[in-house]
């Protein structure tokens, strides 16, 4: 395992920014790892992803229209005919909802491709589809650009109709699609893969040439982030678009091996992720995890879900899509989480956005600005006896930010009124470009008596949301009780959730 970590540090060292992975001598104690830890930062290309908090995805394919989630690579491809067929309206959908970036799943384990690829027939390009004359990557991506979101695409490792499957030829089939994908459609801002790894129509497995991959996708589209079998980020776990209770971004580096993250991928159609929200350890990167590390790498995580209950459309779920207030939770159980949430919303036989989903995702986006609006910190008094910059804390900026005087890791923040103010929702960011470090925090209220807890936690890192029973108060004061080195508080908001459907 200590040699995979070496090389996995050696392949991706220069992908990353100076601090992105940190090593780890034998004799370095605690103290010297954490503060190693409190400094290892993001790079460029995951910061930018970070900050877009809100990603689509958009599952569509012939199991569209064979009704099912997985595909065997055996359809008849005739089938597909998305007759309405309009990427403009799943980008604006999601665009009107406040999400940033889309991904497209060119090709899933059936191996079918939704553009016109030269290396095999099992494409769009042999289906009614504009008389075999249609590209929807293209469209997608057109319209990503037209409307100012990001583009990203899957392509599935896994193939069940490519004959050269486990064998050394698929390697090179892969990375001639690839080389289509990442040459022919512009700026390509996420590849997402994962370790799916089935048998193909050969009864073989195939042997993944990862690295090989990250090289092309590297030297073709270097701003792109490689998801979630990669080196950029991490998938969280689960498929319910729930994050940890602490969530870092810096990791053991053993963490980001191939090997690792293939153990929890799919690898049969009966084998599927856990689907309960449950982690056995709610703890993902704190000071005891990091104890026998031989690096630090940043790591973040990247939270999925369907809007529905299945990821390609199925007209039998319609009356059970996702709610807005549902998906406000899970908005605070993702990038509440220090993650980014990313929404599976899949379009129909007509090659549509379902009109549920497209309400309820534009509900959604009503939910979020009627509730991060208005900053009632904004209008307290602030003061801190061992801080300075407070008012960078409401200026929405990332690289401004509150923090400590010499070397104090705690601090108490305390917030006035002149009369009482009511809310139920805590917003809290650092300024991870310079690293994350918030390890504990709480925050209270004074009820004329005493003061009285109302919301508490760990991480804290790009963004931490909580949210907890009205309070009604005219003092509140928010307690850094641990931080990794001087904290770097970015931004602090008290908000009054919007909960009407």
């Amino acid at each position: 395992m200590k040699k995979t970590i070496f090389i996995i540090s050696l392949l991706f060292s220069q992908a990353y920014a100076q601090k992105s992975i940190v090593s780890i001598s034998p004799g370095d104690n605690q103290s010297t790892i954490i503060n190693k830890a409190a400094n290892v930062t993001p790079s460029a290309r995951q910061l930018r992803w970070q900050m877009l908090e809100l990603t689509a995805f958009f599952h569509f394919g012939i199991n569209t229209f064979t009704d099912r989630e997985w595909g065997d690579g055996k359809e008849n491809i005739a089938a597909f005919d998305p007759a309405q067929l309009n990427a403009e309206q799943w980008v604006k959908a999601i665009k009107d909802a406040g999400f940033k970036q889309a991904i497209i799943t060119a090709k899933h384990h059936d191996g079918f491709c939704l553009w016109p690829s030269k290396f095999t027939a099992h494409s769009i390009k042999n289906t009614p589809y504009k008389q075999g004359k249609g590209d929807i990557v293209k469209e997608v991506a057109e319209a990503c650009r037209k409307y100012n979101i990001g583009f990203g695409v899957y392509l599935s490792p896994w193939d069940r109709n490519n004959a050269s499957y486990g064998t050394d030829a698929y390697n090179t089939y892969f990375v001639n699609q690839l080389t289509e994908l990442l040459t022919q459609y512009g700026k390509v801002d996420e590849v997402w893969f994962d370790g799916a790894n089935g048998e193909g129509p050969n009864g073989k497995k195939q042997v993944y040439n990862f690295n090989s991959w990250y090289t092309l996708i590297r030297k073709l589209q270097p701003q792109a982030v490689i998801a979630v079998q990669g080196p950029d980020v991490r998938w969280v776990g689960t498929e319910t678009g729930v994050g940890r209770e602490t969530e870092w971004s810096v990791l053991p580096m053993g963490e980001q091996s191939q090997e690792k993250i293939a153990a929890l991928s799919q690898k049969d159609v009966n084998v599927i992720p856990t689907l309960t929200g449950s982690y056995k350890d709610q703890d993902r990167g704190s000071r005891s995890k990091l104890v026998n590390a031989t690096g630090l790498v940043w790591y973040p995580a990247e939270t999925d879900v369907s809007i529905r209950p299945g990821w390609f459309y199925h007209s039998n779920e319609d009356a059970k899509v996702k709610t807005p207030g549902k998906l406000m939770d899970i908005y605070f159980t993702s990038v509440g989480r220090n993650g980014v949430l990313l929404l599976n919303i899949p379009p129909n036989t007509q090659g549509l956005i379902a009109e549920s989903d497209v309400k309820n995702l534009a509900a959604f986006g009503r939910k979020m600005k009627n509730t991060f609006t208005n900053n009632i910190a904004e209008s307290a008094t602030i003061t801190s006896a061992s801080g300075k910059d407070l008012k960078a804390m409401f200026d929405g900026k990332l690289n401004t930010y509150f923090t400590t005087t010499g070397k104090d890791s705690s601090t108490t923040i305390e917030l006035n009124w002149t009369k009482n103010t009511t809310f139920n929702v805590l917003s809290l960011q650092e300024n991870i470009a310079v690293g994350q470090r918030i390890e504990k925090f709480e925050a209270e209220y004074f009820d004329g008596t005493e003061w009285k807890n109302f919301a508490s936690g760990t991480t804290v890192g790009y963004k931490r949301l909580l949210k907890f029973n009205a309070v009604t108060a005219k003092r509140v004061r928010f307690k850094i009780l641990a931080s990794r080195l001087n904290p770097t508080l970015a931004e602090f908001g008290l908000y009054l959730l919007d909960e009407k459907e």
